[in-house]
């Protein structure tokens, strides 16, 4: 194995399982939470907060690890988050009550930000400029295939062996993750040793839990004082932050503000998190709706929305090297608009006589659309990153995304449950009725926020292929193995 030993695409593949893994547990979760309740005995809220703490520990934390795998070295930080995640993986398997769970949901969110910014800083670290297209793609198809596989994955694993398998399933993965990095991922690392900023970390970090908390539980206490006090506590903070950060731009700041003076960059992550938006939009309705419309078993609706999984995977390297050929403008727009209109003709044709194969043009054609745009949204941020700063990009470009599917998470739910609530208030009007009648206003909600960055990429720089003007080389940053 050591031949290989450095080999970009061995690099890649390794990084790509880790980030799997990571991206995975998001969404495989949601189908195993009948099954929770019934075998710990717990109550929904219990539950859900094993899906809420492992968003809020990641969006919290994903820019301090994105800086932090600057300082001690990207290496470093994705070994010790995939050993982390692993044995936390292990440890939720194993729980025997919510709190247990929860815990180890804790941990195991820790582990995913450190490792997961590490993936595109050592990406752009190992790849030279006129590839990295391609890579990026490829790693975009992992964040598609992963949200999608999640339902399918998870409904096969609760209906077949239980519950707990979903986490136990991480166990060999990340040990052959582990294995590959630690022989096959070079220690890359910038010329000069770096400083963290430990305020910037803590401003940052609560934050992100007030907004995120507040996001997350909002619903669930009915929007009271407490949680808009949160949202304030969390603009307030925001505010700090940014002028702590102000003071520490020549200092190495957390949040280098130099990133969002290049407007690719600062177009892509608002892009990214109306993308989550879209990709929230997608699996939650339409999942409710075969699971409690057309009474599909998890395995089955996870089944329903493979093909459009298969068609984003095949299509995300391609689309890659497209945007590395021709700039990935109008591929992410041709993206963006087919996610749009896949969304739509679902919203139009969903109703309870149809069958799950009728949504298939729908689906595909949103696959389509999300198999152009990971890869080429990554590519366009990241065009003009210093190596030096990949980490907090990176860190920051995910951060925002975590934001987006909380946001995502919080607005089409409310809306879903708002539309059904008002529908069953209608006498005769049954639950699957009542969900039929929320599906056009909850998908409505994804098209047009999708919409709005189709019509933002118009703002991103029309660039041919070719290599970046101020991105170094890989053999630039003084990498040793």
């Amino acid at each position: 194995m050591s031949r290989w030993r450095g080999n970009p695409w061995a690099v890649l593949l390794t990084l790509s399982l880790g980030f799997f893994m990571t991206l995975l547990d998001l969404t495989a979760v949601n189908v195993a939470i009948p099954s929770m309740i019934d075998n710990l005995h717990a109550s929904l809220d219990e539950v859900l907060w094993v899906i809420n703490i492992y968003i809020l520990v990641l969006a919290a934390l994903l820019i301090m690890f994105g800086r932090l795998g600057d300082v001690r070295g990207p290496r470093t930080m994705f070994i010790g988050g995939v050993v982390l995640f692993t044995a936390a993986s292990v440890l939720c398997g194993l729980s025997q009550d919510p709190t247990q769970l929860v815990a180890a949901r804790t941990l195991q969110g820790l582990g995913a930000a450190a490792l997961m910014p590490q993936t595109m800083t050592i990406i752009i670290g190992t790849f030279p400029a006129e590839r990295r297209g391609v890579a990026l793609g490829v790693w975009g198809a992992v964040a598609g295939v992963a949200t999608i596989a999640g339902p399918t994955l998870g409904g096969l694993l609760v209906s077949t062996a239980g519950w707990r398998w979903i986490f136990f399933v991480n166990v060999p993965i990340g040990a052959a993750v582990l294995v590959m990095a630690v022989r096959l991922v070079p220690d890359i690392r910038p010329g000069h040793r770096r400083k963290l900023d430990v305020v910037g970390v803590v401003l940052a970090a609560v934050t992100l839990v007030c907004l995120t908390f507040a996001l997350t539980e909002g619903q669930r206490y009915d929007w009271n004082v407490g949680v808009w006090a949160l949202m304030g506590a969390a603009a307030l903070l925001l505010v700090v932050f940014l002028l702590h950060q102000r003071t520490r731009q020549r200092d190495e700041p957390l949040l280098p503000f130099v990133l969002f003076r290049d407007r690719d960059y600062a177009v892509m992550s608002f892009v990214a998190a109306t993308v989550q938006v879209g990709m929230l939009g997608l699996f939650l309705p339409v999942m409710i709706y075969l699971q409690s419309v057309l009474h599909y078993s998890a395995l089955t609706a996870g089944l329903v929305m493979a093909p459009a999984m298969v068609v984003s995977a095949v299509l995300s390297p391609f689309s890659g090297r497209l945007a590395d050929r021709i700039g990935g403008k109008y591929v992410l727009m041709t993206g963006l608009t087919l996610f749009a209109a896949g969304l739509a003709r679902l919203a139009l044709i969903t109703d309870a006589g149809r069958t799950g194969w009728e949504f298939q043009p729908a689906l595909i054609m949103s696959g389509v659309g999300i198999g152009c745009v990971f890869g080429p949204m990554v590519t366009v941020a990241m065009y003009n990153v210093e190596p030096a700063t990949a980490g907090a990009a990176s860190g920051v470009l995910n951060t925002i995304r975590q934001v987006g599917t909380v946001i995502g998470s919080a607005a089409v739910g409310a809306v879903l449950q708002n539309r059904l609530a008002a529908a069953l208030r209608d006498e005769g009007v049954t639950y699957e009725q009542g969900v039929v009648h929320a599906m056009r206003p909850t998908l409505a909600l994804p098209v047009i926020v999708i919409a709005v960055g189709a019509a933002a990429c118009f703002l991103v720089r029309r660039r041919q292929g070719g290599s970046p003007s101020t991105a170094p080389e890989p053999a630039e940053l003084g990498a040793s193995a």
